[in-house]
């Protein structure tokens, strides 16, 4: 049972995410190229943003599967009081929590300017890239950590 757990854990994490994670950082650029205050607002390239911007509410939502199926993993593992696996269950609450507390308010606040054909400004753009990169930084840990696992019993 836990090879299965550990199965969907991985597999909920790849899928739910990975396209998180892409298309927040694609999300920056493309806002800059929509509506750059160059006078217009570049109505397909709204569209791309809009997609993008789509994916990241989408799958953030799939992406409470990651956390569901990682508990169940430990408990089934016995490894509940690890160090290494608390250390990753509070990064993975941080990143959920900047992903919900300002990546995707963010990106609804410059949609909304562009939608209302309104330039974006570039110090907009950054502090989203600013933060969609903290998010993928903190990805990335927990991921590191997950194959790591300091103290861990199995070589690894």
């Amino acid at each position: 049972m836990t090879k299965v757990l550990l199965s969907l854990h991985v597999l909920a994490a790849i899928v739910a995410v990975g396209p998180v994670t892409v298309a927040a950082s694609m999300v920056p650029p493309a806002m800059r190229r929509a509506g750059g205050g160059d006078g217009g607002v570049d109505t397909a390239a709204v569209g791309t943003v809009r997609l993008l911007h789509r994916i990241c509410r989408v799958y953030a939502r799939i992406g409470l599967a990651v956390p569901a199926f990682g508990f169940a993993t430990a408990a089934a593992m016995g490894v509940l009081g690890s160090g290494w696996l608390i250390a990753s269950i509070t990064l993975t609450a941080v990143a959920a929590g900047i992903l919900i507390a300002f990546v995707l308010p963010r990106q609804d606040e410059l949609l909304g300017q562009l939608d209302a054909r309104q330039p974006v400004e570039r110090a907009g753009t950054v502090q989203l890239a600013m933060f969609t990169g903290l998010f993928n930084l903190l990805w990335a840990t927990v991921t590191i950590l997950m194959i790591v696992r300091p103290g861990s019993t199995t070589g690894a």
